[in-house]
């Protein structure tokens, strides 16, 4: 059986919880703690997972915080954690992320057409209401932040560490974001680009087949930063993310 689960990397060390979407559960963005409102033209000073009002009193859990700064030059500058440090998305691991996006099958299989899009959770042709989002696909399964090691070289979008951005201010459809295909578990999979640099994973032993698109796995798994910026007031409950893809 085929199944896409959503998990939420929590701000401590190795944790991690499964976000019943089904039911409404979420991720929350905020200012400097829970129920902090974010001013407009800001982004999130923190990310939790939280319930589908952003209002859960009693069980909401602190997640680990990607913030768009500001864009570079050659690229767009990364990613505040709990300890205040700044980040360039090259150098951003994949534990560091807020969003792991999980498909497992009962068979081994490879993964395709892998697309993640922003919408309003009523139609997957409109914006979400009232804000700016910013995606980036980590692929940097290391064990650490880093600028000695990079990304991995088998990725969904291949030119250049970059936000993408969903508009909620513009009126055309939001465009799919593709992400890597057939990443394997915990997005190990890589090519044989990589094969002499085993500093890439968390351990030399994570360095398996090295074979891109054709690499099979029971599981698969996304690494996803992502950072939000209301253009309006109010709470943005007309919020959504879509995730789809192939296997064969």
């Amino acid at each position: 059986m085929a199944e896409i689960t959503f998990i939420a990397n929590q701000n401590i060390a190795s944790t991690h919880k499964l976000i019943a979407h089904e039911l409404g559960s979420g991720l929350g963005f905020y200012g400097a703690d829970y129920g902090v409102s974010v001013p407009i033209g800001d982004r999130q000073g923190s990310t939790w997972l939280t319930n589908s009002t952003g209002t859960e009193v009693t069980h909401q859990l602190k997640l680990h915080n990607t913030k768009f700064l500001t864009e570079g030059s050659t690229s767009v500058v990364g990613t505040v954690n709990a300890d205040g440090s700044t980040l360039n998305l090259d150098d951003l691991p994949n534990y560091l992320t807020p969003l792991n996006i999980r498909f497992t099958h009962t068979e081994a299989v490879r993964v395709q057409n892998c697309k993640l899009r922003i919408f309003d959770r009523s139609d997957i042709t409109d914006h979400a209401d009232g804000v700016v989002t910013y995606v980036f696909e980590a692929r940097h399964p290391a064990d650490g932040p880093t600028t000695s090691i990079s990304n991995l070289s088998h990725r969904g979008i291949t030119d250049g560490d970059y936000w993408t951005v969903y508009d909620a201010t513009v009126s055309d459809d939001p465009a799919d974001m593709t992400f890597t295909s057939s990443p394997g578990i915990s997005g190990f999979n890589s090519t044989s680009a990589d094969s002499s640099d085993t500093d890439k994973w968390n351990n030399p032993s994570d360095q398996t087949d090295l074979l891109g698109n054709l690499h099979t796995s029971v599981q698969h798994d996304w690494y996803t930063a992502i950072s939000a910026e209301p253009v309006t007031i109010g709470s943005k409950t007309n919020f959504g993310l879509y995730f789809t893809l192939e296997y064969l």
